[in-house]
């Protein structure tokens, strides 16, 4: 595998279609309210798949130096299987870590422009938290993925901030309507976490990662990662009973089919090894979500 090769491994592009899943759905609920700008989304977009990439890199590196990441199933990692230094994904963080700041700063600047300077300061320091966050989650003492804080974060990052955030972009207010689509994308973000935590179990508890998955215990885990799919179908069925407009509205429920399908295999399987093929399944439902979200914001 060539140098170049290894960094497109090591960034993990099966992740990114669920890291955008967030910024779609703010952007189709600012369409619904004639809010929507182009270059916003755009921006948005890149924005976001960058700070996905940083995460990736860090986690490479912070789970291979530790050691994490020499017994793991799934995804082969880079810096543990000695593929790529650990100075050279140091590296690769930081420069990840610079282009991420740099492309907030352009998405900012068009969203707000110079004169709103309280709205450039805030996002610029949520920006700043974003990469912060992306880099602790495996780096360094102390990192909130070794001490099952991890699902807090994605809840936050992918849900909350991702959706709320890139709403705020476009019509400069936080509105209702954002709130619950926001809580379920950061929901079903969190159980593709809480999915790879389950399948690394056994490891994990062996390099002291004290997931939540490792705290809940190999039984207990199955009925939180039910309640993560469970409670955003509840969610989306109350958002649509509060908002929707029209018939075609629905079609958001039919994301949730493939994922109460997965819930089965979950309550079925004796291996949590054998999960990892799930991962895809769960990530792509969400990104289905915000498709059919922006779908039937347009139509």
């Amino acid at each position: 595998m060539n140098k170049a090769g290894a960094f497109v491994k090591a960034a993990r592009l099966r992740t990114l279609p669920l890291s955008i899943s967030g910024v779609v759905v703010g952007a189709a609920l600012a369409f619904r309210q004639d809010e929507f700008l182009i270059w916003v989304f755009v921006l948005s977009l890149l924005v976001t798949l960058a700070l996905q990439v940083l995460s990736n890199f860090a986690n490479d590196y912070g789970d291979g130096v530790k050691g994490t990441d020499k017994k793991r199933t799934g995804e082969q990692r880079l810096v543990a299987s000695g593929v790529i230094s650990p100075k050279a994904m140091k590296n690769a963080v930081i420069v990840s870590a610079v282009v991420s700041f740099l492309l907030g700063l352009a998405l900012i600047f068009t969203a707000f422009g110079p004169e709103q300077t309280g709205y450039l300061l805030i996002f610029a320091i949520l920006g700043v938290g974003a990469i912060a966050a992306a880099i602790k989650y495996t780096v360094g003492k102390g990192a909130f993925g070794y001490s099952g804080h991890g699902d807090l974060f994605v809840f936050i990052f992918f849900g909350l901030v991702s959706v709320m955030g890139s709403y705020f972009l476009y019509t400069k207010e936080f509105h209702l309507i954002a709130l619950l689509p926001a809580c379920i994308i950061g929901l079903l973000s969190t159980a593709v976490l809480n999915l790879n935590n389950m399948r690394d179990l056994r490891n994990d508890a062996v390099n002291n990662k004290r997931t939540t998955a490792v705290k809940l215990g190999p039984g207990n885990v199955r009925w939180y990662h039910f309640a993560l799919i469970e409670t955003p179908f509840l969610l989306a069925l109350i958002h649509l009973f509060i908002f929707a407009e029209k018939p075609l509205d629905w079609l958001i429920l039919i994301a949730f089919v493939p994922l109460f399908v997965h819930l089965f295999k979950v309550g079925k399987v004796d291996d949590l090894e054998k999960l990892d093929p799930e991962l895809k399944k769960v990530a792509l439902s969400t990104f289905l979500f915000a498709l059919l979200l922006g779908i039937t914001s347009v139509f």
